[in-house]
């Protein structure tokens, strides 16, 4: 089988084939550090986590690079608003940016560069744009002639041409009288009073945001890379730009595959800061939202469709994730009395037919173009005798014959999980070194996704009621856990053991 992606720019789905046999070259455009990440960039970042962990575990060498953008007009705006210097809301951000991925599981990039510190970089192609003719300055400012690169909108689709009247009126006379072209946009923006500014040829000044991009791309990875990564709402105007001035500097290609996510709407709007819909990450976490509850939320949907965020598309991930992990924490739970060993990955080879089946239906599905709600269904399938198992272990049943003999189905499961980044052990933002800083403060009540200390502490609020003879309490308990998929189970000697249902 062979993996097939869809390409923003060829708008085909198409076999992946690397410029240089099993090694892959990535890049993926980070985020501005001026604020807290929000559920739309762990939608993004999620998603191209399992890419990466996709084909590292189909045996490709893969370095992924991801930006930083640490000056920008965003980023100048908070620093006025808070009385802040630059360095202080970056570093910030940039640390609560590094806590927030780490919680969600995703693995880090091979490299992180910054826009300041890639400047070196950036005033070598626009030098290079300009002595082609590509690029023109004006007053300190410096911009790139669309109108000279022939394929201009090639990626997005638009055709300028037919833009040019809708465009009149966006600018100021000012704009207009400096531009040819109104579409043509800033490669470096002369110094403003008051605002930060490095040298150049053409004044003091700082990068425009597009070719910061184009400049660490080829710093980090060189000329042409094999997957540029990003999401919809960069189509028009980030990475046209981006191709426009590579392109124009090189005369290469800048990317051999353009992959684009869908955007997480609220309310039939995208969810973004300009709106003031947005969700962030560690708000999230610190409701008791557990990180795999997140990935799971966001791998039952095709990654290039729009995302609806709502309380009950979470609470339906947390039940699945509850199920899943059930199922994964056998071993560590149950493992020696079991007599199964650690998880390891097994060869294709050495599964007998039904499991074989299993992880060729996985991998049948991640090649269709990253389909992780199929490759869901696999894991649920996998988990679902591995579940029955860990209810029955949990209420004091012993191990059969036939239950040691599923050591082979949770190996594959833990191995398959792990692809998608799927793995016990964090349950909570807290946990994974999230500061408590949110605006929003945790829930009274325990929820599927919560843990099971959340649930255990309920349960023993429960007996306490019992005891001091407040039966009304303690059916409220038995109720509100119900509702969220909990089960009790009262057993002789005031006992109280509970399952997920």
């Amino acid at each position: 089988m062979t993996l097939r992606l869809t390409n923003t720019l060829t708008r085909t789905c198409e076999d992946f084939v690397p410029l240089n046999d099993r090694r892959v070259t990535i890049y993926c455009c980070g985020v501005t550090v001026y604020d807290l990440c929000h559920v739309g960039h762990a939608r993004s970042y999620l998603v191209w986590d399992v890419l990466r962990r996709y084909l590292i575990w189909s045996g490709y060498a893969v370095t992924y690079v991801q930006n930083f953008t640490d000056i920008d007009d965003k980023i100048l705006a908070r620093a006025a608003r808070e009385g802040a210097s630059i360095d202080t809301i970056t570093e910030r951000n940039i640390s609560a940016y590094f806590q927030d991925m780490d919680a969600l599981n995703i693995l880090r990039p091979d490299r992180m560069p910054r826009a300041t510190q890639c400047l070196d970089g950036i005033r070598a192609l626009i030098a290079e744009l300009e002595a082609r003719g590509a690029a023109y300055s004006v007053d300190g400012d410096v911009y790139f002639a669309v109108l000279k690169q022939a394929d201009y909108g090639k990626l997005s689709g638009r055709d300028l041409s037919s833009q040019r009247d809708d465009a009149s009126g966006r600018l100021s006379e000012a704009e207009e009288a400096r531009k040819h072209n109104p579409f043509d946009f800033a490669l470096w923006k002369g110094a403003k009073p008051g605002e930060p500014s490095y040298p150049s040829p053409w004044g003091a000044g700082r990068p425009g945001w597009h070719i910061e991009c184009s400049a660490m791309v080829r710093q980090e990875l060189g000329d042409t890379i094999d997957i540029h990564l990003g999401g919809a709402d960069l189509i028009f105007p980030h990475h046209e730009n981006e191709i426009a001035q590579s392109e124009a500097a090189t005369g290469k290609p800048l990317a051999r595959y353009w992959l684009h996510n869908g955007m997480v709407n609220v309310g039939g709007e995208k969810m973004s800061k300009s709106l003031g819909n947005f969700t962030t990450i560690r708000g999230l976490l610190q409701q008791g939202i557990s990180p795999m509850t997140l990935r799971l939320f966001v791998l039952q949907a095709q990654y290039r469709k729009p995302l609806d965020f709502s309380a009950a598309g979470l609470e339906a991930a947390a039940n699945g994730w509850a199920g899943l992990k059930a199922a994964l924490d056998l071993g560590p739970n149950h493992g020696v009395q079991l007599g199964w060993g650690e998880a390891a990955p097994r060869n294709a080879a050495e599964l007998d037919g039904a499991l074989a089946a299993c992880r060729e239906r996985f991998v049948a599905a991640m090649d269709d173009d990253l389909n992780t709600a199929g490759a869901l269904a696999v894991l649920f399938e996998l988990a679902r005798p591995l579940r029955g198992m860990a209810n029955r272990l949990r209420i004091g049943e012993p191990a059969s014959a036939a239950d040691r003999a599923l050591e082979p189905r949770w190996q594959l499961l833990v191995e398959l999980a792990e692809v998608l980044g799927l793995q016990c052990g964090v349950q909570c933002g807290v946990q994974c070194g999230v500061a408590d800083d949110s605006e929003t403060a945790p829930p009274e009540k325990a929820s599927a996704a919560a843990g099971d200390a959340a649930i255990e502490a309920l349960v023993e609020q429960r007996r306490q009621a019992k005891a001091g003879r407040d039966f009304a309490l303690a059916d409220r308990i038995r109720s509100d856990l119900a509702q969220q998929g909990i089960e009790l189970v009262d057993k002789p000697g005031g006992v109280t053991i509970w399952l997920r249902r």
